[in-house]
């Protein structure tokens, strides 16, 4: 616990050093470039996964929904600008970040030093943290982590995700399985492929809500703590230094308590998914 808390806040440090720091831009565009073009053309490029649920997904109509699309849309209305999101594959959002395709990115993405030495962040804006989806009632009453380190036992992780890094770190003789979405990787434990899925807690709480005939379980407290954050390009501090002030405001007049009360429980918006 000592480390990750030493982790999470050498993360914080480094994004308040990197706002006061200035790098090339994204394909030769300067941070004030940056922000007078997106303030022109009054839209907001949002990069992230949309299939992170209940934090991204995609309803029956295919429309986006979830904590984050409506987070980040309550902050461009309130920049006066529009969102327009850039679905892609969570292992490609940084990479669009760093290259300019995005102008920001909102995906279930822990704030770590690594992530914090290539982009700045926002936030965070929600405390997650490292759990498991799975059918076995053994697996998920476990205490500790070296209780699942068996050769034996396959995990099905996110590919980029802090979850992939958990499995080799903490369960380094385990199996790992790592996908490209977390839909396939549900199936997966739900047609007993694998013995659990290692994911953040927000989502594995959703997946039991989301499959109540199959008999999942999932841990009642995570094995980490995690922050999750808003990525933004490193060169930006007036870029971030705007998020953060509106990301600020919707905690501080309680906005954001009310998305995450809605998103993080039982609710109609289960019956919009497909």
């Amino acid at each position: 616990m000592t480390r990750l808390l030493r982790s999470y806040f050498l993360g914080l440090c480094v994004l308040a050093l990197g706002a006061c720091m200035s790098f090339p831009g994204s394909h030769g565009e300067t941070a004030p470039a940056r922000l007078q073009r997106i303030l022109e053309s009054g839209e907001l490029r949002v990069g992230l996964s949309g299939n992170q649920p209940p934090l991204n997904m995609r309803d029956k109509r295919g429309e986006l929904i979830g904590l984050e699309v409506d987070l980040v849309e309550t902050l461009a209305r309130s920049m006066g600008l529009e969102a327009r999101f850039v679905p892609m594959p969570f292992g490609d959002l940084l990479a669009a970040l760093e290259d300019g395709e995005v102008d920001l990115v909102i995906s279930g993405m822990t704030i770590t030093p690594e992530r914090n030495a290539r982009v700045a962040f926002a936030g965070p804006y929600v405390i997650s943290g490292k759990s498991i989806l799975t059918r076995s009632r053994k697996i998920a009453n476990v205490e500790s982590t070296a209780a699942l380190d068996d050769p034996k036992r396959s995990y099905a992780a996110l590919a980029g995700s802090t979850s992939e890094q958990f499995v080799k770190t903490a369960l380094p003789r385990a199996q790992l399985v790592a996908t490209r979405d977390y839909d396939s990787a549900v199936q997966m434990v739900i047609h007993d492929e694998v013995d659990a899925l290692v994911a953040d807690f927000p989502f594995c709480a959703f997946a039991v809500l989301r499959h109540p005939e199959a008999d999942l379980v999932s841990l009642v407290t995570p094995f980490t703590i995690e922050p999750l954050g808003i990525a933004l390009p490193a060169d930006d501090p007036l870029l971030v230094n705007l998020v953060e002030n509106y990301l600020s405001t919707l905690a501080n007049t309680g906005i954001l308590t009310q998305l995450k009360a809605k998103w993080f429980s039982k609710g109609p918006w289960l019956a919009e998914l497909p």
